[in-house]
């Protein structure tokens, strides 16, 4: 197939996507390592002190539209319920 030529601004375009692709991708792994270690906590109380942050992190990617409202609010009711899982186990 030929490579057809492109605008300066279907270019640029495509620099801007690359590069918010990065930023998004870079937010969600932050969000997911520390929801790892949340649930790797060995206490409540070790959980209760990070989940606040957790779920300002949350709210800040559904701000910017990286993640799905209804998604963030299944994450944090998921973490909760793991919180209160870890004081039944021990």
């Amino acid at each position: 197939m030929a490579i057809k030529k492109r605008s300066k601004s279907v270019l640029k375009n495509i620099r801007q996507a690359r590069r918010r692709h990065a930023a998004n991708t870079a937010k969600k792994q932050k969000l997911r390592l520390a929801v790892k270690k949340l649930k790797k906590a060995k206490t409540k109380s070790e959980s209760m002190k990070l989940y606040p942050l957790l779920q300002s992190q949350i709210d800040k990617l559904v701000q910017d539209g990286i993640i799905n409202k209804k998604a963030a609010g299944r994450m944090k009711s998921n973490l909760l319920r793991a919180i209160q899982a870890q004081t039944k186990k021990k």
